[in-house]
């Protein structure tokens, strides 16, 4: 089938769930930590197409969740700088599969990967949307703090 890079956060449960998805369809990951890897604007801008700037951010980010980030409010360079200060707003997972890259696994190249025209249910969004507090990172690849 298709060999698929997947960037995800490392002990993520939906992260988990969409890599069993893919694997289950065939596909041979390359699986590669969202919070480790040495972005560049540019390149993680690749990601994101022309999706809205608001789209790009992961929902579940705890500043996020808390209004300390309001991605409604921010154009692609600040998001952009605010990412690669802080990997853990990025949406994810990132995919990257025959030259088609995506944010989110609600699109392409998803979607033609797993044969799922509309996205009708594809493992997106937190798996634990209501916990009081955010999954733990993983110890050794935690973001810098400022």
């Amino acid at each position: 089938m298709t060999t698929v890079t997947f960037y995800e956060k490392p002990g993520c449960g939906t992260n988990a769930r969409q890599k069993q998805a893919l694997a289950a369809a065939g596909h041979t990951l390359v699986v590669k930590s969202l919070l480790a890897e040495p972005w560049t604007a540019e390149r993680l801008a690749g990601f994101f197409g022309d999706t809205p700037v608001a789209a790009w951010f992961n929902p579940a980010a705890p500043r996020v969740k808390s209004g300390a980030v309001k991605p409604e409010d921010i154009g692609a360079d600040a998001a952009l700088a605010m990412m690669l200060a802080e990997p853990l707003l990025i949406r994810r997972p990132l995919v990257e599969a025959g030259g088609v890259m995506c944010a989110g696994f609600d699109r392409e190249p998803v979607l033609s990967l797993l044969g799922a025209a509309d996205g009708t249910g594809l493992p997106e969004g937190c798996s634990r949307p209501h916990a009081a507090t955010p999954c733990p990172e993983p110890e050794a690849e935690k973001s810098p703090q400022p």
